[in-house]
């Protein structure tokens, strides 16, 4: 099983959860298995093609999936997921 950390503006797609166990061996993988389980939340994280949304970051173990495999990042039991929102703002 690998740990999936929910940000708050996706938690209403959870009930609330901010975390969930989920089982994937990678990240695309991990987004349809929530979507089973959570419907709307592939919407969220991907755009029509599939392909994650630019505002959408992914890490794994604290690695960005960007660097990494994007949605063909591998997991393995025990790694933790964080989705992060990117945030914009300032000047």
């Amino acid at each position: 099983m690998i740990k999936v950390r929910i940000p708050t503006p996706l938690r209403p797609l959870t009930r609330g959860q901010g975390e969930i166990e989920a089982k994937a061996s990678s990240i695309a993988e991990m987004i349809d298995n929530l979507n089973a389980t959570h419907p709307g939340l592939k919407d969220r994280l991907c755009d029509e093609k599939g392909e994650l949304r630019r505002f959408v970051n992914i890490y794994v173990n604290e690695e960005d999936i960007r660097f990494l495999k994007g949605k063909d990042t591998s997991l393995k039991d025990g790694d933790e997921v964080s989705i992060v929102p990117a945030i914009a703002g300032g000047r």
